[in-house]
């Protein structure tokens, strides 16, 4: 053999250790792919999926971040191409996704949960994970000091109120007031109608927006659209109306992933379980509270909370 045989048979000997070596490295063996986390634009998204990302990468998982993305059906589609593998989603944007807004299951968090997971699955090869038991749905809150007074507590007070005297002012977004799903459908389960023009109009859907009209009285307002799981609810003092018979679709967030990542790491269910089942509304509310209150990053924020539920016993 002469030295150019040498040299090639050398080549290939070196190839093969080199590729030998790479195998063994986490990530590199599945195709050099990190599994990509992203999430919405808003807080709440950030700071669910800072938690994902954390706990994979605690499993030794590789991660690549994409995080406040953009809205929801820029995700959506983004996880529908393959460009991203893993995110927070809300089971009650089922009914969008899959055009069933009027069935009754999607007002329920088990048959929502169910429902979703069964047509992403389905149609999508999309596999939710282990849901959080926290409604991040409309509601209206009533400025504190109002609800005490009057004994708002529920939506059943807030339509007797609306049916009687009291005038009540309300800070929404266009969404809200127009959206079958949202305002109107308050309106026809609790037998109620909010006068137009005692609704101050928010640009966009900024939640911070509409609690800040409410408690500091700007133009009269003294309610306003929330949602469930807002961090500055109890901050503004401000009085969620319990949505007791049920008039808006259930929004619990859980880690949504493509079956193609979870066969690449079947470890990732593993790695996620419990967190997202630990995340009560209140808990949910303090942790955004503390993003958008006390200014902290949002991964500081899940970094910390993850660190806490490690250390739970049993955690």
């Amino acid at each position: 053999m002469g030295n150019s045989g040498l040299s090639k048979a050398f080549l290939l000997l070196a190839t093969l250790i080199i590729c030998v070596a790479l195998s063994g490295l986490p990530g590199l063996a599945h195709g050099h792919n990190p599994i990509v986390v992203a999430s919405k634009a808003d807080t709440e998204g950030a700071l669910l999926g800072s938690m994902i990302a954390i706990m994979l990468e605690r499993e030794g998982i590789p991660v690549e971040t994409r995080l406040q993305l953009g809205p929801t059906q820029q995700v959506r589609n983004a996880i529908l191409q393959g460009e991203i593998d893993i995110y927070p989603e809300y089971t009650g944007n089922g009914a969008f996704f899959h055009g069933l807004e009027s069935d009754p299951a999607w007002k329920a968090p088990a048959s929502a949960y169910e429902t979703v997971r069964r047509l992403d699955a389905e149609k999508h090869r999309l596999t939710w994970l282990e849901r959080a038991p926290a409604n991040n749905t409309w509601l209206i809150a009533v400025r504190g000091d109002i609800a005490r007074r009057s004994g708002l507590m529920t939506m059943e007070d807030l339509a007797r109120a609306m049916n009687g005297s009291m005038d009540l002012r309300l800070a929404a977004s266009a969404e809200f007031v127009t959206s079958p799903a949202a305002l109107p459908s308050f309106e026809k389960t609790y037998g109620f109608h909010f006068p137009r023009d005692r609704i101050a109009v928010q640009p966009g859907g900024n939640t911070m927006s509409t609690m800040r009209a409410a408690a500091q009285s700007i133009g009269g307002v003294n309610a306003a659209m929330v949602y469930g799981t807002d961090g500055a609810i109890a901050t503004l003092d401000l009085v969620v109306m319990k949505d007791t018979k049920g008039a808006q679709i259930v929004y619990e967030p859980a880690p949504l992933v493509r079956a193609q990542a979870l066969e690449r790491f079947p470890r990732i269910t593993k790695a996620l379980a419990g967190a997202f089942a630990s995340l009560s509304m209140a808990k949910l509310q303090a942790l955004n509270a503390e993003i958008v209150i006390d200014e902290k990053p949002a991964r500081d924020v899940a970094e910390r909370y993850l660190n806490q539920l490690q250390r739970r016993p049993g955690g």
